[in-house]
């Protein structure tokens, strides 16, 4: 199967998923390679993932920005049950994503699998795929409890 057909497949599977993120990745890649823009493929590949990340953190900082989020709300982070959860769920997932990051640099073949494990989560479960990096984490989680375990 070549990429056209794997690109035009994904496309088609996030139509039907009703997951337009996929579909639009899919396209725009389709739209690069059928416009013979490959050359900029290993920078995506690269950097797509800084960019992505970079949209989200902004995303995410809008409320701090409109002044939505107050200092009370802010010291609560510290001083009430979910948000001292919300601090050690922060902490954990960055670490998990250190974890992730280093098990993808010694075994990249894994990525593989990840992106058709993200494409059954977006499809199959309504996920979201902003974590790459979390679910390589997982991964290498996963791996390290079944290294204890033999």
């Amino acid at each position: 199967m070549n990429g056209e057909t794997v690109l035009v497949s994904l496309i088609l599977i996030g139509l039907i998923g009703k997951s337009s993120i996929l579909a639009t990745a899919a396209c725009i890649l389709l739209i690069m390679k059928l416009l013979n823009l490959q050359a900029f493929f290993p920078l995506v590949e690269r950097r797509g993932l800084e960019i992505g990340l970079l949209f989200l953190m902004l995303a995410v900082l809008v409320p701090f920005a409109k002044g939505k989020i107050s200092g009370n709300d802010i010291l609560s982070s510290f001083t009430t049950l979910p948000g001292l959860f919300a601090l050690l769920g922060g902490a954990l997932a960055t670490f998990m994503n250190k974890q992730g990051l280093t098990m993808l640099k010694l075994d990249p073949e894994l990525m593989v699998g990840l992106v058709i494990g993200s494409i059954i989560g977006i499809i199959g479960f309504g996920g979201i795929p902003v974590g790459p990096l979390m679910a390589a984490g997982l991964t290498a989680f996963f791996l390290s409890v079944v290294s204890l375990l033999r």
